[in-house]
C-alpha cells in the first residue's frame, strides 16, 4: 500500500481528526479515507468562495446604492 510521506505536525493532526474523524494514521495510508477527506475538504473551499462571492457581491451594490 502506498503511504504518504508528508512533512505532518501534531496541530495538523488534531485539526484532521477535529474536521474529518480521522487520525493521520488512517489519512496516510488508506486511499479511500483520504479521497473522501479530499472530497469535503474540496466541497468545504467551494461554499467558502460561494459565500465570499455573494459577500463581495452585496458589498458592492451596497456601495453602489
Amino acid at each position: 500500500m502506498h503511504h504518504l510521506h508528508l512533512n505532518y505536525t501534531s496541530d495538523m493532526a488534531k485539526a484532521l481528526h477535529g474536521a474529518h474523524k480521522v487520525n493521520y494514521a488512517e489519512y496516510s495510508t488508506k486511499l479511500d479515507v483520504r479521497m473522501n477527506v479530499e472530497k469535503r475538504r474540496e466541497e468545504d473551499y467551494q461554499k467558502s468562495r460561494r459565500i465570499i462571492a455573494d459577500i463581495e457581491r452585496k458589498a458592492y451594490r451596497h456601495k453602489q446604492g
